[in-house]
C-alpha cells in the first residue's frame, strides 16, 4: 500500500518503488554500455535495425550450403544439412561478439566471396579433402588475427587517404545495389554473353518476366515511397510487406524456383514450410585438417593460395567496415573509426570461426548497411541479428520464406544512400579521383570488395609517382599497393608453379 505524506502527496513503498529504480539503473546501463543514445539512437531503432540486417542477409544460411556443396577434390562433399546449421551458428556467435565487444552494427556470416573462391578454385585441387581446404582458411584467420594484434591491419586502415576511404563507400553502395539487382533477377547475366555486345540484360531476353519480378517492383516502389516520405522503419516494413506480398502470390501461382523456371523465384520459394523446427547438426565442427594442404600440394603452392584468401578476406572487411561505419556516421573528421582494432579482431576471429567450422571464413557483410539504413548505430543491433542467426539454426525453414526479391529493394537503396556520398570525392585531384572512380566501378563490376580496393591503391601510388608526389604516399600503402600486384598476378604465378 501507499501512505500519504504530511503534504499530501502519495508515497509510494520502499518495495514498488526497488523495481522501478532497478529497471531504470538497467536501462542506463545498457545505454552507457552501448552508447545509445551518445550515438543518436534509441533500443527501438537498435531492435529494428538488428531486424532489417537479419533479414537483408539470412539468405545466407540456405545459400552457403548451396555454394559448398560441390565435390571436394577427392569426391567428397559436405551435407547441405550440416552446412546450414553451422552457418547459422557461427554467423549468430561472430556477430553477438561484433555487437557485445566491438560494440558496431555489424554483421558477420560466411563470406560470398572466399566460399565461391573456395569452393570453385581450392577445393576442385585433386586429392585435395575439405578438412585440409579449410585448414587454409583457418591459417589465413590466425595469420589475420596475428596481424590485428600487431596493430599492422589498422595502420594500413589509417594509411588508405580520405578521399580513397570515401570511394570505398561508393564502391560498397554500388555493390550493394547489383546484389540486389541480379539476386532479384531484375538483371541478369546473359546466358552466351560473349557473342553479344553487352553481359548483363533487363529481365530475361530484354524483358521483365515472372512474379518474383513483381515482388521485387512492388517492394521497390513502396521502399522508395516510405523512404521518400522518412516513414520510421520504412526499410523493414519494405521487406516484411515484399515477404507477405510473396507469399499470398506463391499460394496461388505456385511458382517454381530458378533452377527449375528461368523467371522463378531466384533460390527461396515464399512458401509455408512442412515443418518449422530441426535440432541443428553441428557434426562439420572442428573437421579440420591444419596441414593437410602442405603436405598434398607443397609448403610453396598452399603458402600462395593462403595468401589469395588472406589478402581477399583482409581487405574485403576493411572496405564493407570503412563504408559501413562511414555511412553510419561513427567515424572522425579523418574517416577513422573509434576502437576500429576491436572490430578488427572480431572479423578475424570469425575467419578462424568459419575455417573451424567448415562453412568458410565469416566477414562483416555490407548487408549490414540495411540496419544503419534504419537507424542502427550501435553493437545492441548486432546482439538482435545474432540472436536471430541461433534461432535460425533451430528454425531454418523459416528463414527459407524470405526470398530475394524481397530483400533486393532494400540493397538498391541502402546503396543509393551510400552512393550519394560520391559528391566528397576532390574530383579536381587526379592523383584521388582516378583511383577513386577505378574503385567504386570495379567493386560492382568484378563482384568483389577487394578488386576495387587492389585497383584504386595501385593507381594512386602510379599518379603520385607520375605526379612526382611520391613523398605523400604512406609508407604502408607502397606495401599494400605491392601485395595487390601479386594478388592480381596470382593466377599467372599458379600457372607458372602449375597449381590447379
Amino acid at each position: 500500500m501507499s501512505l500519504l505524506n504530511r503534504t499530501g502527496k502519495d508515497t509510494v513503498s520502499s518495495e514498488n518503488a526497488e523495481q522501478p529504480a532497478t529497471r531504470r539503473g538497467l536501462a542506463h546501463s545498457i545505454d552507457n554500455y552501448f552508447e545509445i543514445t551518445a550515438r543518436g539512437s534509441n533500443v527501438l531503432r537498435e531492435f529494428r535495425g538488428g531486424l532489417a540486417t537479419f533479414f537483408a542477409m539470412c539468405y545466407i544460411v540456405v545459400l552457403n550450403p548451396l555454394i559448398l556443396s560441390s565435390a571436394d577434390g577427392s569426391g567428397h562433399t559436405l551435407g547441405i544439412p550440416q552446412v546450414a546449421a553451422v552457418t547459422a551458428v557461427v554467423a549468430g556467435v561472430t556477430t553477438i561478439a561484433m555487437g557485445a565487444w566491438a560494440k558496431y552494427p555489424f554483421a558477420l556470416a560466411a563470406g560470398l566471396g572466399v566460399n565461391a573462391f573456395v569452393s570453385a578454385t581450392i577445393a576442385t585441387t585433386k586429392n585435395l579433402t575439405w578438412p585440409e581446404v579449410m585448414g587454409l582458411v583457418l591459417i589465413a584467420g590466425i595469420v589475420m588475427f596475428l596481424l590485428v594484434l600487431s596493430g599492422l591491419r589498422e595502420a594500413v586502415m589509417r594509411a588508405v587517404p580520405a578521399g580513397l576511404k570515401t570511394a570505398i563507400v561508393v564502391g560498397i553502395g554500388l555493390f550493394i545495389a547489383i546484389i540486389g539487382l541480379v539476386n532479384a533477377g531484375f538483371v541478369r547475366r546473359i546466358p552466351d554473353a560473349a557473342h553479344t555486345t553487352v553481359p548483363l540484360q533487363l529481365g530475361q531476353d530484354g524483358k521483365l518476366l515472372g512474379w518474383p519480378t513483381l515482388v521485387f517492383v512492388f517492394g521497390l516502389v513502396l521502399t522508395i515511397i516510405l523512404v521518400v516520405r522518412k516513414v520510421k522503419g520504412g526499410i523493414l516494413i519494405g521487406i516484411v510487406a515484399s515477404t507477405l506480398f510473396a507469399m499470398g502470390l506463391q499460394l496461388f501461382t505456385h511458382t517454381a524456383s530458378s533452377q527449375n523456371d528461368p523467371s522463378g523465384w531466384s533460390l527461396m520459394i515464399p512458401a509455408v514450410p512442412g515443418t518449422f523446427f530441426s535440432l541443428p547438426d553441428l557434426s562439420l565442427i572442428g573437421k579440420v585438417d591444419l596441414f593437410g594442404a602442405f603436405a598434398h600440394l607443397g609448403i610453396m603452392s598452399a603458402l600462395l593460395l593462403t595468401f589469395t584468401i588472406l589478402l581477399s578476406v583482409f581487405f574485403d572487411a576493411m572496405g564493407t567496415m570503412t563504408g559501413l561505419a562511414s555511412e553510419a556516421g561513427l567515424v572522425d573528421e579523418n574517416n577513422n573509426m573509434k576502437n576500429a582494432n576491436r572490430v578488427l579482431l572480431v572479423d578475424a576471429a570469425g575467419s578462424m570461426a568459419g575455417g573451424f567450422g567448415s562453412v568458410s571464413a565469416n566477414e562483416i557483410f555490407v548487408e549490414s548497411a540495411a540496419g544503419i539504413a534504419e537507424g542502427a548505430r550501435t553493437g545492441l543491433a548486432s546482439l538482435v541479428t545474432g540472436a536471430l542467426f541461433l534461432l535460425a539454426a533451430f528454425f531454418a525453414p523459416l528463414v527459407a520464406i524470405v526470398p530475394f526479391e524481397a530483400v533486393a529493394p532494400a540493397l538498391v537503396i541502402v546503396g543509393f544512400m551510400m552512393a550519394s556520398q560520391v559528391r566528397k570525392v576532390d574530383w579536381s585531384d587526379y592523383g584521388i579521383a582516378i583511383p577513386a572512380f577505378l574503385t567504386f566501378i570495379l567493386m560492382p563490376f568484378t563482384y568483389s570488395i577487394a578488386n576495387g580496393l587492389g585497383a584504386g591503391f595501385i593507381a594512386y601510388v602510379i599518379i603520385r609517382i607520375a605526379q612526382g608526389r611520391a613523398r605523400e604516399v604512406h609508407v604502408l600503402m607502397w606495401g599494400v599497393a605491392a601485395a595487390f600486384v601479386v594478388y592480381f598476378g596470382m593466377g599467372t604465378i599458379q600457372q607458372i608453379l602449375g597449381i590447379g
